[in-house]
């Protein structure tokens, strides 16, 4: 019997929340059942699939809900805020995808796993957090609620200043054999939202939480990587990876190796902020036993896996 190609899906922050929009949560579930389209398409094909997705706005809206109600509740940790958007845009997404797979009269289990995701816990940035969070405030502001809450903030492009928090790098996923399992088994499997929650090991071998932040794309990588998965799609804003992207000298690229991807990374043509992470994330794949990585935009999503038209595809040679 043939085996079936197993993929990772990821969503990006676009799929559930869009900006300019009024961040409903009615608004939210439009949008995720908006972005399954290509997905269902994928199952319909017969593909085992684990489904990523970003969480920077509600872990956003999440942090600030908590300083809002500093001193009338507890306070929660930034930890326990991703545990809890993880779960809660889990929810949304398997049951927009649980009821669409019923409307096609499609028999595929959809489940969501909170994931935890192993870091260093020497990663340097944990020392040294970068990744920007939250709220924007003035300077002064912003020096008040570090001193009270001990933050580090810093001033974000020159104009307002944020909250910064480590984003270490994923190293493993601790729940992979229990995705892998149900992965296999065709069960859907939603997993490592908004990167996962990062955890590292002690020395006597339990896992302590971190108050840090995982990229969502290196995060699909691993658990790719982890569950065997042929194919890492990472579905983001614009259909195609370009160099000098939003300049009259663009140019939209098909297809890329590892080693062409790694020139023009450090070229700067792939910026820290947007592309870069992607193509980390597609690299790391790639070098670790992948066969093919897709980079495009969700309503391109089946036309790039199966009649490959569109997206940017990353392979190692």
């Amino acid at each position: 019997m043939r085996r079936k190609k197993t993929a990772v899906v990821a969503l990006g922050g676009n799929a559930i929340t869009k900006k300019g929009e009024e961040d409903t949560i009615a608004r939210q579930f439009s949008n995720t059942r908006e972005s399954l389209r290509g997905i269902v398409e994928l199952i319909k094909d017969g593909y085992n699939l684990a489904i990523t997705h970003g969480n920077g706005p509600q872990v956003g809206n999440a942090v600030l809900r908590v300083e809002f109600a500093r001193g009338k509740a507890p306070i929660l940790p930034l930890g326990i805020c991703v545990a809890d958007t993880e779960g809660g845009m889990g929810y949304m997404i398997e049951q927009s995808l649980q009821n669409r797979l019923n409307k096609e009269r499609i028999k595929r289990e959809v489940v969501t796993i909170v994931t935890q995701v192993i870091v260093d816990k020497e990663d340097p940035s944990i020392k040294q957090p970068s990744k920007f969070i939250g709220q924007f405030y003035s300077r002064v502001e912003a020096k008040k609620l570090a001193k009270q809450n001990g933050w580090v903030v810093k001033e974000d492009r020159g104009k307002m200043w944020r909250r910064v928090v480590p984003s270490p790098i994923p190293l493993e996923i601790v729940e992979k054999k229990t995705v892998k399992t149900l992965v296999e088994k065709g069960i859907i499997v939603i997993a490592a939202g908004g990167g996962g929650i990062p955890v590292y090991v002690e020395n006597d071998g339990k896992l302590e939480g971190v108050d840090a932040v995982i990229d969502k794309d290196r995060a699909s990588a691993v658990l790719a990587r982890d569950i065997g998965a042929e194919l890492l799609l990472i579905l983001t804003e614009v259909e195609k990876v370009a160099l000098n992207y939003g300049t009259l000298l663009q140019q939209d690229l098909d297809r890329l190796t590892v080693e062409e991807a790694k020139k023009y990374l450090a070229e700067r043509h792939f910026p820290a902020g947007s592309m870069g992470p992607k193509i980390e994330a597609a690299i790391q794949f790639l070098e670790s036993g992948g066969k093919e990585v897709i980079i495009t935009s969700i309503p391109k999503a089946y036309d790039s896996v199966k009649k490959k038209n569109a997206g940017t595809r990353i392979v190692l040679k």
